[in-house]
């Protein structure tokens, strides 16, 4: 019988288009981040880089009580809505408190999430930046607040790292001039593109396909 050879390890590379302040991509995140550490598990590269994206550009920048803002978007189904995501949450191991969360613009925190990217710890604050806002009640939109969560994921803060205004505002106009509408987006170097929060399986398939060519 022939021996059987060792698999060759591969390197995938994801895009990753989200909003910190929209739950269905954090319960993508979430999901691929699982199917990323399997791929890992495997011996495989996952690179991922994320680009931002925001739902509500007009969001005030001291912030608001979400509840406030759903009841605008939603009327009479804001509360049905929002006991549905945190059942669905709750599933993914994720606790999403709604009452809690300070509805805020996204701009300072995509920065900071810009400049873990450079420094090689994206993922990571990417997660501390959505469990401050989901489950925290954090403000990601104050200074101090971003000081301490970049502490916590081990990111450095200030230039040369975060990008400016409007280096920050010409990639969110280059997304948009892609046709992004909508987030979560995932584009894999496979060829697929997923969007919404799909289930994990569907992740881990994109990721274990061949590079498109």
């Amino acid at each position: 019988m022939a021996p059987h050879s060792p698999r060759t390890p591969t390197t995938r590379r994801v895009e990753f288009v989200l909003d910190l302040v929209c739950v269905h991509s954090y319960l993508a995140f979430t999901r691929f981040e699982r199917a990323a550490a399997r791929r890992r598990a495997d011996g495989d590269r996952v690179e991922v880089v994320f680009r931002p994206f925001q739902i509500a550009p007009e969001a005030p920048a001291q912030g608001e009580p979400l509840p406030e803002r759903h009841r605008r978007d939603f009327g009479t189904e804001a509360e049905r809505m929002t006991r549905h995501m945190a059942a669905v949450g709750a599933q993914e191991g994720l606790r999403l408190d709604f009452d809690r969360a300070v509805f805020v613009n996204t701009l300072p925190a995509h920065r900071l999430l810009a400049a873990a990217g450079r420094q090689g710890r994206a993922e990571a604050m990417a997660e501390r930046l959505f469990r401050a806002y989901f489950t925290d009640g954090a403000n990601i939109g104050d200074a101090a607040t971003l000081d301490r969560l970049a502490a916590q994921a081990g990111v450095r803060r200030g230039a040369p790292d975060e990008p400016d205004e409007p280096d920050l505002a010409a990639e969110l106009a280059k997304v948009r001039a892609e046709s992004v509408r909508q987030v979560p987006l995932l584009r894999f170097d496979t060829g697929t593109a997923l969007t919404g929060a799909q289930p994990e399986e569907a992740y881990l398939r994109a990721l274990s396909g061949p590079p498109a060519h």
